[in-house]
């Protein structure tokens, strides 16, 4: 059994060591809210935070997390995530949907270190994230605005 703390409370699983802890999230603790999308760590779509820090799920065996604290879109419950998915909605980023809880988890750990991004920041902290729906200007737009919510500049 490999245990670790998910959204903030003790998790455990009974899969293989080597099993991607997206499969873990999405079939055995039934949170659906982190996507596949590659399974090869290029597109973002599985995003979760690993101590703090942005994660690609279907590449990180869930050994790896042993110990550790996951968060995923179902427990980023932060003033920045709620700024993020308030801004997201507004904006009306959202069209497919298969990537944005990734975004809004890697735009999470940009703000909770940098709550007045420029673009440039913004650009290079989403690089390799990867929308189908060429939604590129309203996700940087829904970000400004977030941070401005929490303190950074003016969207």
């Amino acid at each position: 059994m490999i245990e670790f703390s998910l959204n903030g409370e003790v998790a455990s699983s009974q899969s293989e060591g080597e099993t991607p802890l997206l499969w873990v999230l999405r079939e055995e603790l039934k949170l659906t809210g982190t996507k596949f999308g590659c399974g090869i760590a290029q597109c973002g779509a599985c995003t979760v935070h690993l101590d703090g820090n942005p994660a690609r799920a279907c590449v990180t065996p869930v050994q790896a997390v042993a110990g550790r604290n996951v968060t995923t879109i179902e427990g980023l419950a932060t003033p920045v995530g709620d700024a993020l998915k308030t801004a997201w909605e507004s904006e009306q980023v959202p069209q497919c949907g298969y990537c944005q809880s990734g975004q809004i988890m890697q735009a999470a750990n940009l703000l909770e270190r940098n709550n007045d991004p420029s673009e440039d920041d913004i650009v290079a902290h989403m690089n390799g994230h990867l929308c189908r729906c060429m939604a590129y200007p309203r996700i940087k737009r829904a970000i400004r605005i977030a941070a401005q919510r929490q303190g950074g500049r003016d969207a």
